[in-house]
């Protein structure tokens, strides 16, 4: 897949303290531990994927405060998983880039990627997306765990739209 553009400011709010401490700093143009902070924030990444039951051969994330791009490795068993775990790392506030350097034991065609803007439902999408609004649910499927309510996303999630 490559490098994704995330929205930097949408997401989960995973960065506490230390992260958001050298992003502001290092704007500021003063030293810091920036070693810890990024170690710290991949750390939080790579949990919150682990709460979303998404597992993979040999997982590893990496994030860079001073560019706020995140890099994932590992294999994951199908491509619906490396997807979901790419999201993960991107729907987070503060990355703004994810380099996805996974592979996968079951290759598939790979989904597109949709970028929430004001005013979008789910039905919206699908109806742009599939030409019919009733296809939601194929959406919300494919974005599950992440999404646990149909009615609940936000401007600047990025979704999977699986092929049709």
């Amino acid at each position: 897949m490559g490098m994704l553009d995330f929205i930097k400011d949408a997401g989960e709010k995973l960065f506490r303290g230390r992260a958001e401490a050298q992003t502001q700093t290092v704007s500021a143009g003063a030293a810091v531990d920036s070693s810890a902070a990024n170690n710290a924030a991949a750390d939080a990444i790579l949990n919150y994927i682990k709460t979303q039951n998404l597992a993979a051969t040999g997982l590893t994330v990496t994030y860079d405060g001073a560019t706020s791009t995140a890099s994932v490795f590992g294999v994951a068993p199908d491509q619906a998983t490396r997807e979901k775990i790419v999201l993960c790392c991107g729907n987070v506030a503060g990355v703004a880039k994810v380099n996805d350097m996974m592979s996968v034991d079951k290759s598939e065609p790979e989904a597109t990627y949709y970028t929430v803007v004001s005013g979008d439902t789910l039905s919206k999408i699908a109806k742009s997306q599939y030409g019919d609004a009733n296809a939601y649910n194929k959406i919300f499927d494919a974005n599950k765990p992440m999404l646990k309510d149909p009615n609940k996303i936000y401007p600047g999630q990025k979704l999977r739209i699986p092929p049709q």
